[in-house]
């Protein structure tokens, strides 16, 4: 019932390797240019047509590269993108911002846009490869207009992105709308501020999208969700990361505006979740449509967390304003979700999230007590074979650990007795 493509995966990415196999005879490298104190991006960009085939393009260890203007790769054939040396956005804020806000942006500041046998490689060197975006300055002026989005990876079959690291990126990181066969692995996200009062907003680590997506070993800090999964994708696999201050493994949001959601076969295991404001959460919202079907969360440990699991159809966006109130009989449909092997400390603690900028904020459950370990927000005959099981949770400060279950909203036994009150495990939740 419960499915899990990991299998299938594997043999895509075992042909993934052998397609990535090339004759040395045919290859050509490129070592990107540098020129002090100028945007590097016009000599490589210049360069690409004559490095879009069989091809390394490389920037070189011991350098550090400007890359003041965004560079939009052409379509690329078996072409790995080696980053050794070390990467940098522009350090003046309406800069960007008026290139953000141009006719001729391309979306990403790195944005490669179909293409297949595609490899994307940082470096295992702690002091090179790494990529700054100069996240700090606009968090501490919470700057939100026209902010670049970081690596578009999209419309690309049998790709790697692997040991990447990116240094306080500005906001979104990775996506992979509409690719397919892929391998996300070892890499690392570091959108931490250094100022309390100044929030990484929206520094998603990976929007996973398309077809057979495997990411593993990745490691993620950052203000937003960790990973996040939208509609149109199908066989998503996360596992052994580690995310940390953000809002947690995510499904949606999905069937805005009334949209058809379809999201199938996703499942996230082994993964530390450390002071995020959820662990695993799926949301969707109200009047729209569609389906979500087997995703599975398994073994996932979690600190510090005041939502470990949270379910809701009524989602909102707080910059869209205050709440709907809304009477519309259409959701997106729920079917096969486990919930398995939650281990970890609820915060219930009193506390303010630095995404919180409204009153009630944004992420705040009407009648919920803090100390709940599963929230399932739910419409009635819209929802089936959710399950919760072997859940061992504890709250801070020793208070009995809670649930909010509308048993209207459910037809089969959900693993707890469904009622807002205490979290008791039935039969089959243990």
């Amino acid at each position: 019932m419960f499915r899990t493509s990991s299998l299938s995966l594997l043999s895509c990415y075992v042909l993934l390797l052998l397609r990535n196999t090339h004759p040395v005879a045919s290859w050509s490298t490129f070592v990107v240019p540098h020129t002090a104190n100028q945007d590097d991006t016009p000599a490589l960009t210049a360069a690409l047509a004559n490095f879009s085939t069989n091809s390394t393009i490389l920037f070189q260890k011991g350098t550090t590269y400007n890359i003041f203007t965004p560079i939009k790769f052409p379509t690329l054939t078996n072409v790995e993108v080696v980053i050794e040396g070390n990467l940098t956005y522009p350090t003046n804020i309406t800069a960007i911002q008026n290139i953000v806000a141009s006719s001729s942006y391309p979306g990403a500041w790195f944005d490669f846009t179909g293409g297949t046998n595609i490899t994307l490689q940082g470096s295992t060197d702690p002091n090179w490869g790494w990529i700054d975006g100069h996240g700090q300055a606009w968090w501490n002026i919470n700057q939100q207009t026209n902010r670049p989005h970081g690596w578009a990876f999209n419309h690309i079959t049998n790709g790697i992105i692997r040991n990447l690291k990116l240094w306080k990126p500005i906001g979104w990181n990775f996506a992979t709308s509409g690719s397919q066969d892929i391998h996300i692995y070892d890499n690392v996200i570091l959108a931490v501020s250094d100022n309390s009062s100044a929030f990484p907003f929206n520094t998603d680590g990976f929007s996973a999208g398309g077809s057979n997506i495997l990411l593993e070993s990745n490691h993620v800090e950052n203000g937003d969700d960790c990973v996040t999964v939208g509609s149109g994708a199908i066989n998503i696999t996360v596992r052994n990361s580690y995310c940390a201050n953000g809002h947690g493994l995510s499904i949606g949001s999905l069937g805005e505006g009334g949209a058809v959601a379809d999201v199938e076969n996703v499942l996230f295991e082994n993964v530390v979740m450390v002071n995020c404001l959820y662990a695993a959460r799926f949301k969707s919202w109200t009047g729209g449509n569609g389906l979500a079907r087997n995703i599975t969360w398994k073994n996932i440990a979690f600190s510090n967390v005041p939502f470990p699991i949270y379910v809701t159809q009524n989602y909102w966006d707080q910059e869209d304003g205050a709440k709907p109130n809304s009477t519309s009989v259409n959701n997106t449909h729920i079917e096969d979700f486990l919930f398995e092997n939650f281990v970890g400390t609820i915060r219930d603690v009193p506390y303010v999230e630095g995404s919180c900028v409204t009153d009630p904020c944004w992420y705040a459950v009407t009648n919920a007590t803090g100390k709940e370990v599963i929230i399932l927000d739910l419409y009635p005959n819209t929802t089936s074979n959710i399950l919760a099981k072997d859940i061992f949770a504890k709250t801070e400060t020793g208070a009995r650990v809670a649930a909010m279950c509308d048993p209207t909203t459910i037809s089969n036994d959900v693993g707890f007795v469904c009622q807002d009150g205490p979290f008791i495990p039935t039969k089959v939740g243990l």
